[in-house]
């Protein structure tokens, strides 16, 4: 195959993003100082939503110096006292002024992709986590800071794309932060209660299982045995939970990577996302209304290049509110190496949907249905799941 460049077919493919090399639009000017241009290798991954761009953009000190500090810098050795004010940050998005940005996060029903928001706080979260670790010396290493869990996200109505959006994010509580107004530190309270809970959980989950959860065990499985066993006997408004799975994979991308040159936490809660709404809409039969995401875990990095794998499943449906059944969905992110023959888990994700009202109306016949293990494994990833729920809308509603 021949390239022409100078054929009047060929059609010139030029980057909508800003550029590498500073103070010149023209990439070719030999005039430009060398000195103006920055490493490819500090410069961040392409990846960019409308969003995460404009956070890029503002190009505070801050960010100057995470990617590129100086030679031999200190790390930061003082800790300051900040207040939620100093690093709350807000993002405006003007969908009915702007045709474009709406065309980029619309979804096929006209409202804003859940996927695309996720992304976004994401990249809000660690723009005020950086603001707020950050102290004020320009000759000291900044500190190196990732996503380690998403605590909860509740949706409260369907978010249409033709109507402005604003988003505002507060300071989590992190060491010496000093909440200021009532408002400030009952959300401080909160957060530590909630912290304090997932601690206990921790060494709590195993012990209930040994001491009193073992009926509860014995009711999941015996239900999914009659399956395994029994199938012609079944209740027919009962499925397996393995028979509810969905998986994909991809090799990440440089595109993909953040400005630390690993993969963007916000593009693989895309990803999961977008696995858990096919779940949920392969499992219903309907078009699925998403209400929240809970506990989402970053057990480790995941680099450029590595072979991620994405699994979904049905953990367990709720039928408490026959207007709202609730359909909870896993997805797990594997990192697999086949030179190695091993395989990592990188993160967890957990998602709630319901069926959208109108859907459900138009289908007299709609009924969710039941999801039972097989294993004592997937039994004990349920019992955990539903408690894990269970304590966080007690606190909630404590809230």
């Amino acid at each position: 195959m021949e390239f022409n460049s100078s054929s009047p077919n060929t059609i010139r493919v030029v980057s909508t993003f800003a550029s590498p090399f500073e103070g010149s639009p023209d990439q070719n000017d030999s005039s430009n100082s060398s000195s103006s241009r920055k490493p490819l290798s500090l410069w961040p991954g392409m990846y960019h939503s409308p969003v995460t761009n404009a956070l890029w953009e503002t190009r505070s000190k801050i960010f100057e110096r995470l990617l590129d500090p100086p030679l031999d810098a200190p790390p930061q050795s003082e800790l300051l006292k900040k207040t939620p004010a100093e690093s709350r940050t807000s993002i405006l998005y003007n969908f009915s002024t702007d045709y474009i940005l709406r065309e980029q996060y619309r979804d096929p029903w006209n409202e804003v992709r859940i996927g695309k928001l996720l992304e976004d706080l994401d990249a809000l979260a660690g723009t005020i986590s950086v603001k707020h670790c950050s102290d004020v010396d320009s000759m000291t290493r900044p500190l190196y800071l990732v996503t380690a869990s998403v605590d909860k996200m509740v949706l409260k109505k369907p978010i249409s794309v033709d109507t402005d959006l604003k988003m505002t994010g507060k300071a989590a509580p992190v060491n010496r932060l000093c909440p200021e107004t009532e408002a400030e530190k009952l959300l401080y309270e909160a957060a530590e209660a909630r912290n304090n809970i997932r601690k206990r959980k921790r060494g709590e989950d195993k012990r209930e299982i040994e001491n009193g959860g073992v009926n509860r065990l014995e009711e999941l499985l015996a239900e999914g045995r009659i399956f395994c066993d029994m199938p012609a006997l079944a209740d027919r408004d009962t499925i397996l939970l393995r028979d509810t799975r969905l998986e994909n994979s991809l090799i990440c991308q440089p595109q993909q990577r953040n400005i630390h040159g690993r993969i963007f936490g916000g593009f693989l809660m895309l990803r999961a996302f977008e696995l858990a709404f096919s779940t949920a809409y392969a499992f219903a039969g309907l078009m699925p209304s998403f209400l929240e995401v809970d506990h989402v875990n970053f057990l480790r990095p995941v680099d450029v290049g590595d072979f991620l794998r994405f699994k979904s499943c049905v953990l367990y449906t709720e039928h408490e509110n026959t207007d709202q059944p609730l359909i909870n969905v896993e997805v797990v992110a594997h990192v697999t190496r086949p030179e190695q023959r091993s395989s990592e888990v990188s993160n967890r994700f957990y998602f709630t949907f319901t069926v959208r009202p109108e859907a459900k109306a138009n289908n007299s016949q709609f009924r969710i249905r039941k999801v039972v293990p097989a294993t004592e494994e997937e039994a004990r990833r349920v019992l955990e799941r539903m408690d894990a729920d269970h304590l966080q809308s007690i606190n909630y509603t404590c809230k």
